[in-house]
């Protein structure tokens, strides 16, 4: 578990990626490779996720590949099968978290309330997901509730972009941001690969500048 807090340690941002065809897992996983963050999670939300994290583990074996929206446990089976290295569930399900647990899968559960925190600090857990981030109070609430649970870390995501990522990187309770601006729909869709990894690399830039104040 502490090696994946520690890769999104180093990376800062984790490129939370939605893919409608399993055709641009490849190019995409180029152009987050090419553009400094060799990571990605995949959410299981679209049918061509499970081959899309295959098709980026099989070919970029050094990108760090997970699954997000993790719902079921046989999501957890199917994406670990494709070579997902770590497993993110947008709220704290028990059965999936003790399911990974007992796997040794890396597992980070969504938590907004300081109920779900208690249940994953008891199970050992060091970093949780914080979901939808900006709708539940963003930096204040997770420094509110950080304060009770020493040690523990969160990694907020939804709604994190380039304007308010300084925000949340400056708190050191926030291991990394999950974020989807540089890999937006939209661009996957219109095969504007350059522009992500631009886009990518900005990202890179700016969780370096401000890690580095």
């Amino acid at each position: 578990m502490s090696t994946a807090a520690e890769r999104f340690a180093e990376l800062g941002v984790v490129p939370v990626v939605v893919l409608e065809d399993a055709k641009d897992a490849a190019p995409l996983a180029k152009a987050l490779v090419e553009g400094g963050l060799p990571c990605a999670e995949v959410t299981f939300r679209t049918a061509a996720a499970e081959e899309s994290i295959r098709i980026m583990a099989s070919e970029y074996p050094d990108m760090f590949v997970g699954a997000g929206t993790v719902l079921t446990i046989d999501q957890v089976d199917r994406a670990v099968a494709a070579g997902a290295k770590f497993i993110v569930s947008p709220g704290f399900d028990p059965e999936i978290v003790d399911y990974c647990l007992s796997k040794d899968i890396p597992v980070f559960p969504g938590c907004i309330t300081p109920s779900e925190v208690a249940q994953a600090v008891k199970r050992g857990l060091k970093v949780v997901k914080f979901f939808p981030a900006e709708q539940f109070g963003g930096v204040a609430t997770i420094k509110a509730m950080a304060a009770p649970y020493v040690g523990l870390k969160f990694m907020p995501t939804g709604g994190v972009n380039a304007k308010n990522l300084e925000s949340y990187l400056s708190c050191d309770k926030i291991v990394a941001c999950g974020g989807s601006w540089m890999v937006k729909g939209d661009l996957v869709k219109a095969g504007k690969f350059d522009e992500i990894k631009a886009l990518t690399e900005e990202a890179v830039k700016l969780a370096a500048q401000i890690r580095n104040k």
